[in-house]
């Protein structure tokens, strides 16, 4: 559970560091992404590896309906992050709120807090939710001035459906081969 715990300090800390301390991130200058991109990748191993190895500590039983709403939470959450990818127009929701791939984020932790009940769980997808809300929090105080994106057009839709569709399927067979079956039985 310390690693676990570990990789989402530095992963909370490398992320926030441009916002809490601008000053001193822009110190850094050029070498500073790279030292920032190399903390977060070294957090997201730690998280990966604390979790894998963490004692399973049984907190609660998700009703197994929640494996439903977990899948249609992560299609949401993919179209959600995905809305924003196009360079000019954005899909919806991406032209009405400020941070999809934020909120896509959030989506996809607090849908993993839905059907896992461990404590190893509760701690990497909370903390991560608990992160996600951080950050917007921080971008909106140190930028409060927004101007919404265009709208994008159908071929954007449909692109986006596809994507959302190949990367579901994509991270379910993931969970498959890691040993997690992520439909119902």
């Amino acid at each position: 559970m310390t690693l676990l715990i570990l990789g989402l300090l530095l992963w909370t800390a490398a992320h926030y560091f441009k916002r809490v301390m601008p000053a001193q991130r822009e110190a850094l200058g050029q070498p500073g992404k790279g030292i920032v991109a190399l903390v977060i990748v070294a957090g997201l191993v730690l998280m990966i590896i604390g979790y894998r190895g963490a004692e399973f500590i049984y907190v609660w039983a998700p009703p197994s309906f929640m494996i439903h709403v977990n899948n249609t939470l992560m299609l949401l959450a993919l179209w959600v992050y995905g809305s924003s990818a196009a360079k000019t127009a954005k899909a919806w929701p991406a032209y009405k709120i400020r941070h999809p791939q934020l909120i896509g984020f959030k989506i996809w932790a607090a849908a993993h807090l839905l059907v896992n009940g461990d404590l190893a769980s509760i701690i990497l997808f909370g903390g991560l939710l608990a992160w996600a809300v951080g950050e917007v929090i921080l971008i909106n105080k140190a930028e409060p001035d927004w101007t919404p994106p265009e709208k994008a057009g159908a071929a954007t839709y449909v692109r986006l459906a596809v994507i959302s569709l190949v990367l579901f399927a994509g991270i379910a067979g993931l969970h498959a081969w890691l040993g997690v079956w992520p439909f119902p039985t």
